[in-house]
């Protein structure tokens, strides 16, 4: 049956006259995560106080949610947990798979990698020493960049600035084919686009839940290791419930098994609730069906501005296999113009040092929100409406 995108937006708490095209960067609030947070506070925490662990099943929350997820990013049951923050996951993975490639130092990453995956990869580089390097190209250039001195290949599936989609199959297998591991961050993938983990062959991937997953706020990240490898990748952050046996409280550490050992601090329980509670909009969504719509809705977006707003100039690659589920244009002035686009109702963001950023949600996100959207962009383009010191004047937050 396909899937009816009226009723998932119904289930978002979506705030009156708000065109909201910036779920990728923060996802809105599903209807039926409140009152599940709620009850884990009130019954759960209030009531059962510590037996929580075990009556409300706590402890099982980080494999039991890494299922749910398993199923939106094409992975297999059993691979993925919960926990900490993405870049967390970024360093565990990607310390795991330089360990499992002894001989090489190198690893290999684009200048659209999102930048905390890059520090993280600079502050390994530096704890390791040895002549290990953190080499970065154009994305354009990541192909011809993968030889044999290759120990991992690093790269964000979608650019959070352009929307570029990188062909994760065939990187993956060159990378293969030139005796490098692969770590995919999914951060704007998953929930977004038709993610294949293991169909696309990759090694370890990661990535965040409050985007289009919809957890909330600093909501705890994911990490995938693939089968071949859950016996044999030895996490460098050996946290306690990544042990064996964690209540045995020997003073050594031993992996637990699979997936299991890529834990490390404590869940983070109510948000995990919340988590839990905004994946149940997804039981009734295929994802061949989002993809579908996202591209629809992507298209329609880039027709109507173009058409429109000639002074602004698309970043997002026009082959629409090539990007994910957003759409950026470049104009000197973009902080002001998004700040007026807000001040109107429709919010996007920006990104430095150039872009206005949209994101297309299909689970709340229509075609006559894209041509609303449009209008009043059109509007403060052609008043330049965006051309005032309160508009210009930069948050913290863009």
């Amino acid at each position: 049956m396909p899937t009816d995108f009226s009723r998932t937006r119904a289930q978002f708490d979506l705030p009156e006259g708000i065109i909201y095209l910036d779920g990728n960067s923060l996802g809105p609030l599903p209807r039926n995560v409140a009152a599940r947070v709620q009850k884990a506070i009130t019954e759960e925490w209030g009531q059962m106080l510590i037996t929580g662990w075990n009556k409300a099943g706590w402890m099982d929350l980080p494999t039991r949610i890494g299922d749910r997820i398993a199923r939106l990013i094409g992975a297999e049951a059993g691979h993925v947990v919960l926990g900490d923050t993405l870049s967390i996951k970024v360093y565990q993975a990607l310390a795991s798979a330089l360990e499992m490639n002894p001989g090489k130092r190198v690893i290999l990453s684009d200048t659209g990698n999102f930048p905390s995956d890059l520090y993280m990869a600079e502050g390994l580089v530096r704890t390791l020493g040895q002549g290990f390097e953190l080499r970065t190209v154009a994305p354009e250039a990541v192909e011809d960049a993968i030889d044999d001195s290759i120990a991992v290949l690093m790269l964000t599936e979608v650019d959070y600035r352009t929307g570029r989609r990188h062909d994760m199959p065939a990187l993956t297998a060159k990378a293969h084919a030139k005796g490098a591991l692969t770590v995919w961050d999914l951060a704007h993938s998953a929930g977004a686009t038709d993610v294949a983990v293991a169909e696309g062959g990759a090694d370890f991937a990661v990535g965040c839940t409050y985007k289009y997953l919809n957890s909330g706020p600093g909501g705890p990240a994911f990490i995938y290791v693939a089968p071949r490898h859950a016996e044999r990748a030895r996490p460098a952050l050996s946290g306690w419930l990544g042990h064996e046996a964690p209540f045995a409280f020997d003073l050594d550490y031993r992996p637990a098994r699979g997936i299991e050992r890529m834990r490390v601090g404590t869940p983070p329980v109510l948000q995990l609730a919340a988590l839990d509670a905004a994946l149940d909009v997804w039981d009734a969504v295929s994802i061949t069906d989002l993809r579908a719509r996202s591209l629809e809705l992507t298209e329609a977006f880039i027709a109507g501005v173009e058409a429109t707003c000639p002074t602004l100039t698309l970043a997002t690659p026009r082959d629409p296999a090539r990007r994910g589920s957003q759409v950026s244009f470049r104009h000197p002035e973009g902080y002001a113009i998004m700040q007026a686009l807000i001040a109107r109702g429709v919010i996007g963001d920006f990104r430095a040092p150039d872009i206005i950023r949209f994101g297309f949600t299909p689970l709340f996100i229509d075609l006559d929100d894209v041509a609303a959207a449009v209008e009043i962009l059109a509007e403060i383009m052609a008043t330049d409406a965006w051309d005032t010191p309160q508009f210009k004047t930069r948050a913290k937050v863009t």
